[in-house]
């Protein structure tokens, strides 16, 4: 039984933030080494030593738990040298600049992960590589982990009751996540029925143009399957919301129909709930897996490499490993 974070120690992330701080403003980056505790908790903790409102704190993603983690914070009024000596439980800060701005959800450019996989025998790792191979030239599934959609996948139902008006939160920051939720699912499902390989594109799809980030119509297909081909555009799927961009033909139809099967109303027709913002977005159907290193260590593997903000390492390792588990089984 191969396994995956049976200690902390075993999963490390490192953020790679989406640019440094620039030494001088009103807010302090801290960046944060944890071990054991969610970014939230220790976003809250911040905020109760430093005496600000916790929704002042800000960060670019959420960190796994059960793992060794760095990543960065900021912190309105907080004097660099006061958050150097910030006691906080199960995490420690190493730097603290300051910064003209908050830091926002998504601003980061990606994670670095160093992973131990335990007991992986020569044939596992035989097929892990060779499907390495494939995933380095098509490009790895950018589905959400199932880490997204909390305990017993309740997240989801949350965030539809909260788009429904049936329930309401104080918290605006957990509302939009327990929304995000409910947006990954259906994102997942449309991935899931997609027809096509990760490296095609089809006649109305919304492709992502890999360099800046731009979307437009697929119309020539020969064209850009051949540009799809040399990763240099993607096709997306939708994370839902008011202002997403909508593809055509028989992409709109299906992405429709998903849509009608969660009971979310299209555009402009979603109604959201007063203090609330859901604009939605086009999130690419794959995404590169940067400089991917497998060493075998005994009867073990440590896995090193790089993903862009949002991807899941969680989801690269049940793509290699289909037979994987989480902690000590």
């Amino acid at each position: 039984m191969i396994r995956y974070r049976v200690e902390p120690e075993d999963f490390k992330v490192e953020e790679i933030p989406l640019y440094p701080p620039t030494g001088e403003g009103g807010h302090t980056f801290v960046r944060i080494l944890k071990r054991l505790r969610t970014s939230d908790a220790i976003a809250r903790q911040i905020a109760e030593v430093a005496g600000v409102p916790a929704r002042d704190v800000g960060y670019a993603g959420r960190k796994d738990r059960v793992a060794v983690t760095t990543q960065w914070m900021s912190v309105p009024g907080l004097a660099p040298d006061e958050a150097l000596t910030l006691e906080l439980d199960g995490a420690e800060v190493l730097e603290a600049i300051p910064h003209p701005h908050k830091l926002r959800t998504g601003q980061l450019k990606g994670n670095l992960f160093e992973l131990l996989l335990r007991g992986v025998d020569e044939t596992s790792e035989e097929s892990a590589r060779a499907r390495l191979g494939e995933i380095e030239q098509r490009g790895m599934p950018n589905r959400f982990g199932a880490q997204r959609f909390g305990h017993g996948n309740r997240n989801p139902d949350k965030g539809r009751a909260i788009l429904a008006g049936e329930t309401s939160l104080r918290d605006r920051r957990k509302a939009r996540f327990m929304i995000s939720a409910l947006q990954s699912q259906v994102f997942n499902r449309t991935l899931e029925e997609r027809p096509l390989a990760l490296d095609a594109v089809e006649s109305g799809d919304v492709a992502r143009v890999t360099e800046s980030g731009g979307l437009f119509l697929v119309e020539d297909v020969q064209t850009d399957l051949e540009r799809a081909s040399r990763f240099e555009i993607s096709a997306t799927g939708p994370i839902f919301g008011t202002k997403m961009s909508e593809p055509s033909g028989e992409v709109a139809l299906r992405e429709a129909r998903i849509m009608e099967e969660f009971g979310i109303p299209l555009g402009s027709a979603l109604s959201v709930p007063r203090g609330l913002r859901v604009p939605g977005a086009r999130r690419p159907v794959r995404v590169r897996v940067g400089d991917p290193v497998l060493s075998r260590e005994g009867d073990d593997l440590r896995f090193c490499f790089g993903l862009p903000s949002g991807s899941y390492a969680t989801v690269l390792l049940e793509e290699l490993f289909p037979e994987i588990v989480e902690g000590r089984g």
